[in-house]
């Protein structure tokens, strides 16, 4: 169990900077509203709640309050042991070399709804554009969150009543359509997440899958950034090259139920100009 100490701030995490890259983490491609602040810290909105978040030295602060600690727990993955993983991870020499550049990375357990959403937005697309796109969404369709300017992701039953034309100020294109898919079969029951979360991982990708628009590389984005199925590997350009170059018959059986962290190192890695071997 992670330890915290309650501060005049918000909750200390002693010791967690070492596994816990903040700009690695936030800005990675896997979360959309995250941006850093003037002092170099962090703020964000998730679940309708927002932080701040910045590194103390070998801490990490969270300007939250204990209450909010088992959301940001479960958010930020606090109680899995990356130290321990990524000692399992350096017994191979590619993910050992693109450990040595990239320490850190954490992979976030979002919520699945906004996770679905923004990986349909997601694409072809870049991180920056779909950040804008995610945040006129929040802005158009979401509840305010006092005292921050920021905004909650909007509920399926918002956006199912909707028309492309209501959503042209977002300037997604034909991603809205899909949007718009998602959120009528989400809102009418069609497509139940909390069923897909108690599916066993082929048949929940395939639920995913009936969405318009949610091919195999968002399926396993949704599963591995909301359903925290970490063995799902999300198939992008970078990752096709990573495994066609370095590994070819797949990874090593004893990273396979890690797969979707590993992936996550091995694409941080690559997209920096780097191929690990």
């Amino acid at each position: 169990m992670l330890d915290f100490a309650a501060v005049p701030q918000g909750l200390l995490l002693p010791g967690l900077a070492e596994s816990f890259d903040l700009p690695r983490t936030l800005d990675c491609g896997q979360a959309f509203r995250w941006r850093r602040r003037e002092n170099g810290g962090w703020e964000g909105a998730a679940g309708g709640r927002y932080l701040r978040l910045e590194r103390r030295g070998a801490d990490i602060l969270l300007q939250a309050g204990a209450a909010d600690l088992p959301f940001w727990r479960s958010y930020f993955d606090l109680d899995r042991d990356y130290p321990a993983l990524w000692a399992l991870f350096r017994r191979n020499p590619v993910l050992r070399q693109a450990l040595g550049c990239c320490p850190g990375i954490r992979v976030l357990r979002q919520e699945p709804w906004e996770t679905l959403c923004t990986f349909i937005l997601s694409a072809n697309n870049n991180v920056p554009r779909i950040k804008g796109i995610v945040e006129r969404l929040c802005r158009g369709w979401g509840e305010a969150i006092p005292g921050c300017g920021f905004f909650a992701f909007p509920p399926p039953e918002r956006l199912a009543p909707l028309s492309p034309g209501d959503l042209a100020p977002l300037r997604a294109g034909w991603r809205g359509e899909y949007l718009l898919d998602a959120a009528r079969r989400v809102a009418e029951g069609r497509l139940d997440l909390g069923e897909v979360a108690g599916l066993p991982t082929p048949e929940a990708r395939l639920r995913l899958r009936e969405v318009k628009g949610v091919g195999a590389k968002v399926a396993d984005c949704v599963l591995l950034f909301g359903f925290g199925r970490v063995e799902c590997i999300p198939m992008d350009v970078w990752m096709k090259r990573v495994m066609a170059e370095c590994y070819p018959k797949g990874l090593p059986r004893y990273l396979r139920p890690y797969g979707g962290i590993a992936q996550q190192v091995l694409f941080d890695y690559a997209r920096g100009g780097h191929l690990p071997c």
